[in-house]
């Protein structure tokens, strides 16, 4: 199969949609099969695999893929991948089905347990397996601490794994942000019809500030395109809703960036908060999404002090460049410089800590609650009267 730019990682983007009669035919068929309610990281992680956003996997890991995965940061075939993708249920629910059958996926259309719920899919069973909690906890987060976010919800779900492929039927409802929402063929379309050869993917989950902006623009000096392209999926009940994000992203490029150099895109995944393997993980997803390039910044889906702020750097030695088959460009903590009179980092910048504008999280919070914009060094204005506002009614 032709694809646009840059081939999907393992060389076929995944397609596990129906539509037409074959859809028809397995909602009537789903109306008969046992019933599974995934919670929301489960149904994003269904959806984004059968858009091929995470290919080359056609449904949730086996037991050879989740074991290498989790000693070697690659498949059972050896493709270097470096998360779990797993279904776990309960093992009431697992005692249940039997390995061969067929179940329906259903998610809560507003979290209430008691909902009928939403079809989206089918899961066929190949597999169902126990696993170590702590294991995987050590090994993917380097952390068995429940205070990790991600450990926690590890520590929270069942205790089988299903797997098989998928089907997906209908996307989770309801869809924020449609317009945004672009799958990975579109995003590689539109590549394409800009005459984008070589592309730079952003990941992030906060507001853009000064120091995102500069390494952004930083790398779309070196490329034809930008692909800003936040996560909006399940995240910490503490970070900044997706909503008020998408806000911020969309009054920073209608201002201060070239519309036909970048383009705006919805990640609808979990945030996992792996620190270093989930910068290989989403370097990779940006790779299916038609990305060349992806921006690794200090500390790349870090939390807490779980993390150096450059272990999501090294990480990408463990693999040959043509092994992963996307750029990372690495860059240290930008600041604005009073001496040098503009944004650098550590790599650029002679001058000392007195001479950078930098502010703690924390004390930008307290600003923006008190309804003071932070330096213009710091945060564009446009920016920090959306954040005020949200603040206002939040």
């Amino acid at each position: 199969m032709k694809h646009h730019g840059i081939a999907p990682h393992g060389g076929k983007l995944i397609n596990r949609l129906v539509a037409g009669k074959a859809r028809e035919d397995l909602t009537e068929t789903a109306s008969r099969l046992p019933r599974l309610m995934l919670n929301s990281r489960q149904a994003s992680d269904l959806e984004l695999i059968a858009v091929g956003a995470f290919s080359p996997l056609e449904g949730f890991m086996g037991k050879a893929d989740y074991w290498n995965v989790l000693h070697h940061m690659r498949l059972a075939n050896w493709l270097p991948w470096s998360l779990p993708i797993t279904l776990a249920v309960e093992e009431e629910t697992a005692a249940k089905v039997d390995i061969g059958e067929q179940v329906a996926l259903f998610a809560s259309l507003s979290g209430g347990e008691d909902e009928q719920g939403h079809l989206l899919g089918t899961l066929d069973v190949t597999e169902k397996f126990a696993y170590d909690k702590e294991t995987e906890a050590r090994l993917v987060y380097g952390t068995t601490d429940p205070a990790h976010p991600g450990v926690a919800s590890l520590y929270q779900q069942g205790e089988v794994l299903f797997a098989g492929p998928v089907t997906l039927l209908d996307r989770p409802a309801p869809q924020e942000f449609a317009e945004f929402r672009l799958p990975p063929t579109e995003t590689r379309r539109i590549f394409a019809a800009r005459g984008w050869k070589r592309v730079v993917g952003f990941q992030t989950r906060n507001p853009v500030h000064r120091a995102h902006e500069y390494l952004q623009k930083c790398a779309l000096e070196t490329v034809d395109g930008l692909l800003i392209h936040p996560l909006v999926g399940e995240t910490k009940e503490d970070d900044i809703p997706a909503a008020v994000r998408m806000r911020c992203y969309q009054v920073l490029l209608e201002r201060y960036y070239p519309k036909e150099r970048v383009l705006l895109a919805v990640l609808p995944a979990a945030m996992r908060y792996a620190g270093p393997k989930e910068a290989v993980f989403h370097a990779l997803v940006r790779k299916n999404y038609g990305c060349t390039h992806f921006i690794v910044g200090r500390d790349h889906a870090g939390v807490g002090d779980f993390y150096d702020s450059f272990a999501a750097h090294r990480i990408f030695d463990e693999f040959a460049p043509e092994e992963l088959g996307i750029t990372p460009m690495f860059f240290d903590h930008a600041f604005f410089c009073r001496k040098c009179e503009g944004m650098a980092t550590a790599k650029t910048c002679p001058h000392d800590e007195k001479a950078r504008v930098s502010l703690s999280g924390s004390a930008v919070r307290e600003m923006l609650r008190k309804g003071r914009i932070p330096p213009a060094e710091f945060t564009r204005p446009e920016v920090a009267g959306v954040l005020i506002e949200a603040m206002r009614q939040g």
